[in-house]
């Protein structure tokens, strides 16, 4: 209701045809002929308001990083995995949209070279756990080539990204946080440092033989 009906009626005033709901204010400047013609700078960003959901629907994990996004001092974006650029009709639609943190949404911008979040299986990607970094994974298979053009897109071998996840492995490797913890806040490695057998001995001894939410089971996709 607050973004997919604003939205399409937007996009008819946008390109001449009367809106298909009412609002207040002047009616929008016309810009374009056809739907197709617009660029991604002219939709009103309803996608905005879909924030909140996408934060509690994704437990506030990012879902490219797999990396808790903190409400007060991050910054959660809305993504659209069909870039606006690309795809007029899925601007507003909620099946496009995925939780990313802003670095990340940068980084992607309008490519398409990005596998998307919510198809990707467990083992597809991996961690180098020496170099703290995404790498393809055992089950990589055909889709190595794209695995390693998603984590060069989205700098997921990058410094930044080693660093935070430097912290989260020195945090659980000296005890200061548990397994649990690492599942919430940073499940990729958390599955990681579980399939290569790198938990802390304590840790293996009440693990349930599940494994916890992987790279792509980091949303309710």
């Amino acid at each position: 209701m607050q973004v997919r009906q604003p939205g399409l009626s937007a996009i008819a005033e946008l390109v001449g045809e009367p809106p298909t709901i009412k609002r207040p204010g002047p009616t929008r400047k016309v810009i374009a002929q056809r739907r197709e013609d617009l660029r991604a700078k002219d939709f009103p960003p309803f996608w905005r308001e879909a924030t909140h959901d996408l934060l509690t629907a994704y437990h506030c994990v990012c879902a490219y990083a797999c990396l808790y996004i903190y409400p007060i001092t991050g910054s959660a974006t809305v993504d659209h995995w069909a870039p606006k650029s690309k795809a007029w009709d899925r601007v507003y639609e909620w099946s496009n949209y995925r939780l990313a943190c802003s670095f990340i949404n940068a980084k992607k911008g309008d490519f398409s070279d990005v596998i998307d979040p919510t198809a990707i299986d467990d083992g597809i990607f991996a961690l180098d756990l020496i170099a703290m970094v995404a790498i393809p994974g055992p089950k990589a298979g055909s889709r190595r080539v794209a695995v390693q053009e998603t984590i060069q897109r989205l700098g997921l071998d990058g410094s930044r990204y080693t660093k935070e996840l430097d912290g989260y492995y020195e945090a659980y490797s000296n005890g200061e946080v548990s397994f649990e913890y690492l599942e919430k806040r940073a499940p990729f490695l958390a599955r990681e440092l579980q399939r290569q057998g790198k938990l802390r001995a304590e840790e293996i001894l009440k693990r349930p033989a599940e494994s916890p939410r992987d790279m792509g089971k980091s949303h309710p996709g």
